[in-house]
């Protein structure tokens, strides 16, 4: 077989697995591996059984959870790691799997990932205590995963920010910061002798263990929010274990919940959530601003859709007295890898207008956005770049 023909068979085989039992006709059926891929594929997309007999679309794996648990082993085989995470969010939303999640033997069956975690958290109040542990070490695994992805990235980026945030105009010369010294002083430039007289020095200051920085984290655990959810609970505990931070983590929905007391674990901060319910950010925001006593060392970085079932005029006029106290707030849609989900397009005007831009973060990006803050830095133009990557 040539080569043409060679890549001419694999295209048609890769069509036929995209398109299903429909290109049957005029792409044969798929036999071997590929049979059964195609086999785990129908049982989720198709309208007929894993055997391709016709059916109506429940009937794909049904509400037998050994058929279920054999089906998520199959595709663990027969996929990559983030093919098999889409099959499961597919899975959980389109056959409704979300009740045999409460049973431990499925659990031990499908791949840990954020979305699966955020289900997790919203069935947390109704999971039989024997499914509480095979719950509680998915979750663990995800987060494991997360804290190795973020937590030095986090702790650099901060650090860094707080050591150029207590630059000093005396600095030892250990301390001494050369490229803003020689910038801050470019207009004593001597060209005779091509060097610049440094008449002014720009340097860090020296490194302490006090606290520099309130870091006051406000989460929306609304349902809509589980990635969010998921991600600041693990930056939370991360910020927590830095020394130069003192971090608080208030999780809301028409209640307030503070768990900072429980950031040394963050598994235990995540099981502490309730996904679901209502909103009322005036409640959280009000909560939250008896948190802050130094106003012009905190952040408050409120995490939410803004669709709020409180107050509304009390909530703006809380963030335009936290921006006037001198508290760096930021305002983030969504803390996640997919970007800013449906929101409150007026309530993000209306803090817009108040100088508090209102966007979507990654969690590859939160922790330059950290050290933005602490540098009080303009976080609009921050946004504006953010946005246009994401778009890029």
């Amino acid at each position: 077989m040539s080569g043409e023909d060679e890549a001419t068979r694999e295209r048609q085989r890769r069509w036929r697995l995209v398109l299903g039992g429909a290109a049957g006709e005029s792409l044969g059926k798929p036999d071997g591996r590929d049979g059964a891929m195609d086999a785990a594929l129908a049982a989720l997309y198709d309208a007929g059984d894993a055997d391709g007999r016709p059916a109506s679309r429940s009937a794909g794996l049904g509400g037998s959870a050994p058929k279920v648990a054999r089906w998520l082993g199959d595709i663990r085989e027969y996929f990559p790691s983030t093919v098999v995470q889409v099959m499961q969010a597919d899975a959980i939303e389109r056959l409704d799997l979300t009740r045999l999640l409460l049973e431990p033997e499925m659990l031990a069956a499908v791949e840990p990932d954020v979305h699966l975690v955020g289900t997790l958290l919203s069935l947390n109040r109704v999971m039989p205590e024997a499914t509480r542990e095979a719950a509680r070490q998915v979750v663990r695994t995800v987060v494991a995963e997360l804290e190795r992805r973020i937590a030095q990235q986090t702790r650099a980026a901060v650090t860094g920010a707080l050591n150029r945030a207590a630059r000093i105009s005396r600095p030892r010369h250990a301390d001494i910061d050369w490229d803003r010294t020689i910038r801050a002083n470019l207009k004593h430039y001597l060209p005779e002798h091509r060097t610049v007289i440094p008449e002014r020095l720009v340097g860090y200051g020296r490194r302490t263990s006090a606290v520099q920085r309130d870091v006051v984290l406000c989460v929306d655990q609304s349902g809509s929010m589980a990635a969010s959810v998921v991600f600041s609970g693990v930056f939370a505990a991360v910020l927590a274990s830095m020394r130069s931070l003192r971090t608080s983590l208030v999780v809301f929905d028409t209640a307030v919940v503070d768990l900072t007391d429980q950031l040394a674990d963050p598994v235990e901060v995540l099981f502490g959530t309730q996904l679901g319910g209502g909103t009322d950010i005036n409640r959280a925001i009000t909560y939250s601003q008896q948190l802050i006593t130094r106003p012009r060392d905190s952040i408050f970085v409120l995490i939410s859709d803004l669709y709020e079932g409180g107050v509304r005029a009390e909530m703006l006029r809380r963030v335009a007295e936290m921006t006037a106290a001198g508290v760096q707030v930021v305002v983030l849609l969504a803390l996640s890898d997919e970007g800013a989900p449906a929101y409150d397009h007026e309530n993000a005007a209306a803090l817009a207008a108040l100088g508090v831009p209102a966007f979507a973060c990654t969690p590859d990006a939160f922790p330059d956005l950290m050290a933005a803050a602490i540098e009080r830095r303009d976080l609009r133009a921050f946004a504006e770049r953010l946005t246009d990557q994401q778009s890029g």
